[in-house]
């Protein structure tokens, strides 16, 4: 596969950068550098060999969600905040 330079001008103003000529020239040679390498790939034989969806034996860990009594009532929590406005946290506008 052959890189062109619209396509890597095309590349650059999709990602919004501005390329000098040079810079044109080292990308594309970079690229070309790439896709050579991993068409190396395309040579492997891979007939026998069965599909890996997941790299790591991963399991989910379900627990019971438990309400666990707490040290602080409401009004002590409350009490913490700089302002409070109808028993809640009272914070400044973010947008």
């Amino acid at each position: 596969m052959e890189i062109k330079r619209e396509d890597i001008l095309h590349l650059a103003s999709l990602s919004n950068f501005s390329l000098s000529e040079d810079e044109v020239t080292s990308l594309g040679k970079d690229l070309q550098d790439i896709i050579k390498y991993i068409s190396q790939l395309d040579k492997l034989n891979t007939d026998e060999i069965e599909p890996t969806y997941q790299v790591f034996e991963m399991e989910n860990v379900w627990r019971e969600d438990e309400i666990l009594p707490q040290d602080a009532s409401r009004e002590e929590l409350l009490g913490l905040a700089q302002e409070e406005k109808e028993h809640q946290i009272k914070v400044p506008k973010v947008l």
